[in-house]
């Protein structure tokens, strides 16, 4: 007869590659503290149903918190003879109590167990996350707050458009980053959902009490049907999209950091903490977490498609596949965790290159939007304004100035009534300032801006 816990109706044990093949307590160790949850709420309502005794409930209970110190203080080791956390744990808690450890199993598969470990796995970590954007996101508030007098090119098309406030810039990442927690947030609601006492696929005949396993695992629900709860791998699927949109936000951030710390930008510069060099080129400080946090997003995004095609075709109610849910999702989960805490620090220790953001500011078209909408003040139509604008420009760039050194007089051919100040018109902090609708990059804005992102941190 197969050794295997499940193994009574085999004559034979499996072969060795099988079993490495077959055995995932590699992965799933992460699982323990899940499992062993699991089985203390289990093994309690076992004995308050009287579906085992409270003498034999109170021993297991025993054992599996013993369990729990000896894991701490690393005394055992897991083996992959038993091929899963769940195996493992039913060997070493057998081998401390004897016997009476088979009754934990009682009125409970391995499919409603694992389950219940992914949900209360899943619910965890996805508090962790919340809470790294967090942390975050007040990083980014602090940045904005010290840098609300700095004005920077803001962008389309990487192209110079029109001047900002660097932290209206900033906020924009806030905002992403509110829509990402608000999305984790919200499926906290179908991931805190208890699988307990579904069984295999279909149910139990023991008279078991699924809301008191619910409660003391603080569950907000059970599932109303036994296959779809051990079948159920959509609150993960989710999770990893939530997280893939995460790390395209931390992605699209890094560009910036990386574009923004060279030095055809040199628009900050990051902490040797968060950099480092070159083992050939002595004057390099690259911008590597940034350059990680931005490749570790593709491998995020591929742990998503794979885990969808694991599911795609899966007929109910388990199967062996669901077992590939785990490596690349508990993956994608440390590495959002990961890339969240060491953005937040880049943020906090990076500096902001002013005086040079300035001089930049001196030396571009980016106030053109600005004197087209002056033009439109005398009366000419927004369309030829922008017109007549595009032509100065180019006059501009042929002569190797800029919009603040054409004279005067060149002005007041397009309109008589046009005076000194123009150039005023023409700084990028008037272009600042001027834009004080509710969601622009004025000073005013921004403060408000700041005041009600942080109403959403409390």
């Amino acid at each position: 007869m197969s050794d295997a816990l499940w193994g009574g109706r085999f004559e034979a044990s499996m072969d060795k590659l099988v079993e490495k093949f077959n055995q995932s307590i590699d992965v799933d160790q992460a699982l323990f503290f899940e499992d062993i949850e699991g089985s203390l709420a289990h093994v309690t309502m076992l004995g308050d149903c009287n579906i085992i005794s409270q003498e034999e409930a109170q021993q297991i209970k025993d054992g599996l918190n013993e369990l729990v110190n000896d894991y701490e203080n690393k005394a055992f080791t897991f083996s992959s003879q038993y091929e899963d956390i769940h195996l493992n744990i039913e060997h070493l808690l057998t081998e401390r109590i004897g016997s009476v450890a088979g009754k934990l199993h009682t009125g409970r598969s391995r499919n409603d167990q694992v389950a219940a470990d992914m949900h209360l796995y899943t619910n965890k970590k996805v508090k962790l996350i919340i809470e790294g954007i967090k942390k975050l996101q007040r990083s980014i508030i602090q940045c904005a707050e010290q840098h609300i007098d700095v004005i920077i090119p803001g962008y389309t098309h990487l192209q110079r458009a029109q001047p900002i406030l660097f932290a209206h810039h900033m906020m924009a990442y806030f905002w992403m980053l509110e829509r990402d927690k608000e999305r984790l947030t919200e499926s906290l609601s179908r991931i805190n959902v208890s699988p307990l006492g579904s069984g295999a696929l279909a149910g139990t005949t023991y008279p078991i009490n699924q809301q008191q396993t619910k409660d003391l695992l603080h569950f907000d629900s059970v599932y109303p049907n036994s296959i779809d709860a051990v079948s159920d791998r959509d609150y993960i699927l989710e999770t990893m999209n939530n997280i893939n949109l995460v790390m395209m936000h931390l992605s699209r951030f890094s560009e910036e950091i990386i574009l923004w710390c060279s030095h055809e930008f040199n628009y900050i510069t990051l902490s040797d903490a968060f950099s480092t060099g070159s083992s050939i080129m002595p004057q390099k400080k690259n911008p590597d977490m940034a350059e990680l946090v931005r490749g570790k997003s593709g491998t995020v995004a591929g742990n998503y498609i794979g885990m969808l095609m694991t599911l795609k075709a899966l007929p109910l109610a388990y199967n062996k596949d669901l077992q590939e849910d785990k490596q690349a999702f508990f993956h994608s989960i440390e590495t959002c965790i990961d890339s969240l805490t060491i953005f937040s620090g880049m943020i906090n220790t990076m500096t902001i290159n002013k005086e040079h953001i300035v001089q930049t500011l001196e030396e571009d078209f980016s106030n053109a939007t600005e004197l087209a909408d002056y033009f439109v003040h005398f009366g000419i139509p927004f369309r030829e304004a922008h017109a007549i604008t595009g032509k100065l420009v180019s006059e501009c760039i042929k002569k190797n100035i800029f919009l603040k050194d054409v004279p005067l007089a060149h002005y007041q051919t397009i309109h008589p009534e046009i005076d000194e100040a123009i150039y005023s018109i023409l700084q990028p902090k008037s272009a600042v300032e001027r834009r004080t609708n509710e969601n622009g990059t004025s000073t005013q804005s921004v403060l408000a801006q700041i005041k009600s992102g942080k109403s959403k941190l409390n």
